[in-house]
């Protein structure tokens, strides 16, 4: 669900009272976890964490008038969604999170290419999601983006 929100507070703020809570412990989690260098922002209508132009200028490759994204977090219809290009790009990183998460989250996983879904609000294994965030450096994800995403897109 896309909003037309232009600060972080006002994303949260327009979401029912529910999700407002899970939101702002997620990206509380992420704000926290994530290495210094990355931006946050509104970011195709959602919460937007990104390596800012000022430090990749040649930007997104579908847009590069847009920063690099990294992670996305959106309230959906059905659930809560935690887009981690990470988890796309770097078959490691995928690997570690699909073992880890079983050990701290009952339900199981409900997962795409990038799209971490959490339909069970209770569930959400927020000190994984921290782990996952701490992963990858802004510099780490440049290099892993062109390695693996940008080099197919030439």
């Amino acid at each position: 669900m896309k909003s037309d929100a232009l600060t972080p507070e006002a994303y949260i703020n327009e979401l029912p009272e529910d999700r407002q809570f899970v939101v702002s412990k997620l990206r509380e989690t992420i704000l926290h976890s994530l290495p210094k260098g990355f931006s946050e922002q509104i970011s195709y209508g959602m919460l937007g964490y990104v390596v800012p132009k000022s430090t990749y200028p040649d930007g997104y490759h579908c847009n590069p008038e847009y920063p690099l994204p990294f992670i996305n977090l959106a309230s959906q219809k059905n659930f809560i969604a935690l887009y981690h290009m990470g988890i796309y790009a770097d078959k490691e990183i995928y690997d570690w999170f699909v073992e880890a998460y079983p050990k701290h989250s009952k339900p199981k996983l409900a997962m795409g290419k990038s799209c971490i879904r959490f339909k069970n609000l209770e569930a959400i294994p927020f000190a994984l999601i921290g782990e996952l965030c701490a992963k990858i450096s802004p510099e780490k994800w440049i290099e892993t983006y062109e390695k693996n995403i940008r080099k197919n897109e030439k």
